[in-house]
C-alpha cells in the first residue's frame, strides 16, 4: 500500500514537473484542483443535502483541469493560458448551477492571479487578454444567469458562500506561495 502511494505521487511529481517555473507553477495549480474537485459535491451535500446534484456539473471542468501538464508538455504557453481559461469556463457553469449568492464566482479570483502572474513581460497581452476575460465574464454574467438550477435557503447560501469564499481564498494563497518560491528562487540563483 505504501509503495503504490509513493509510486503515484512520484508519477503526478513527473507529470507536473516543467523545466519552466512557471510553467511547472501552472501545472501544480490544475492539479491542486483536480484534486480538491471531488470533494465540493460532498461539502455542497453536506449543507444542502440532495441539493448538491448542480455541482456536479463542475465535473466536466476536470479532465480539462488534469490535460493542462500534458498539454504544457507539449506547448508550455498553451498550457498556462488554457488554466486561467478553464477555471473561467468552470467558474461559470458553477455561478449558472449554485446561482452567484453561493459565492462560486469569487473562484474568479486566482483565475485573475493567474492571468496577472504566470505570464513573463514579453506575453503581456496574453496576460492582459485573460484578465479582461476574467473581469468580463463577471460584469457581463453577474446577475444574468437566470434562475440557479437548485434554490438555497439564505442560511445555505451564507454558508456555500462561506465555503467558496474560503476555497477560493485558499487557493489564491497557494498560488501566491507558489510563485513566492519561484520569485525567491530566481532572486537566490546566481546571474
Amino acid at each position: 500500500m505504501h509503495s503504490s502511494i509513493v509510486a503515484a505521487w512520484r508519477w503526478i511529481e513527473r507529470y507536473a514537473d516543467h523545466e519552466d517555473p512557471l510553467v511547472g507553477a501552472s501545472n501544480w495549480i490544475a492539479l491542486v484542483v483536480v484534486s480538491n474537485q471531488p470533494f465540493y459535491p460532498l461539502y455542497l451535500y453536506a449543507v444542502v443535502g440532495d441539493r448538491f446534484i448542480p455541482s456536479l456539473l463542475t465535473f466536466f471542468s476536470t479532465p480539462f483541469f488534469a490535460a493542462v501538464p500534458a498539454v504544457s508538455r507539449r506547448h508550455p504557453f498553451a498550457g498556462r493560458v488554457m488554466l486561467p481559461l478553464v477555471g473561467i469556463g468552470n467558474g461559470i457553469v458553477a455561478a449558472k448551477a449554485l446561482g452567484p449568492a453561493s459565492g462560486v464566482e469569487l473562484f474568479l479570483i486566482p483565475c485573475a492571479l493567474i492571468a496577472a502572474a504566470l505570464f513573463r513581460p514579453s506575453e503581456w497581452v496574453a496576460g492582459f487578454a485573460l484578465i479582461v476575460a476574467v473581469f468580463l465574464s463577471y460584469f457581463l454574467l453577474h446577475e444574468r444567469y437566470g434562475a440557479p438550477l437548485s434554490s438555497y435557503t439564505d442560511a445555505e447560501y451564507a454558508t456555500l458562500f462561506s465555503i467558496n469564499a474560503m476555497s477560493a481564498a485558499g487557493l489564491t494563497v497557494f498560488i501566491g506561495l507558489l510563485l513566492r518560491g519561484i520569485i525567491h528562487d530566481t532572486r537566490a540563483s546566481p546571474p
